[in-house]
C-alpha cells in the first residue's frame, strides 16, 4: 500500500510541474515579443551635441559648437561633425 501511496504523489508533482512549466513557457512567449518590438525603435539625436558643427566625441549632454574647442563637461577637443557622421559613427 505504500508502494501504491508513493506512486500516486509521485504522478501528482511530476502532472504540476508539467502545467508549471506550461505555464511559465506560454507567459515568456509575449514578453520576446516586447523585447524585439522595443529593439527595432530608434531614438532620434536632435540636442546640440548631436546636431552641431563641431561635436564632442563622447556626446557630453549640452556640448557641441558651431566653432572648434573643447568640450566644457570632460575638457575633449571637438571633432567636426560631417567626418564624425562620415566614419559611421551614430550613436
Amino acid at each position: 500500500m505504500n508502494l501504491l501511496n508513493n506512486s500516486i504523489i509521485s504522478k501528482t508533482i511530476l502532472t504540476a510541474l508539467v502545467i508549471g512549466l506550461t505555464f511559465t513557457s506560454m507567459s515568456c512567449k509575449d514578453a520576446k515579443k516586447e523585447n524585439k518590438t522595443t529593439e527595432k525603435t530608434s531614438v532620434e539625436k536632435k540636442g546640440k551635441e548631436h546636431t552641431s558643427a563641431y561635436v564632442c566625441p563622447m556626446h557630453c549632454e549640452n556640448s557641441g559648437s558651431d566653432k572648434e574647442g573643447k568640450c566644457p563637461t570632460c575638457g575633449m577637443t571637438y571633432i567636426d561633425n560631417k567626418i564624425h557622421s562620415a566614419n559611421g559613427h551614430k550613436h
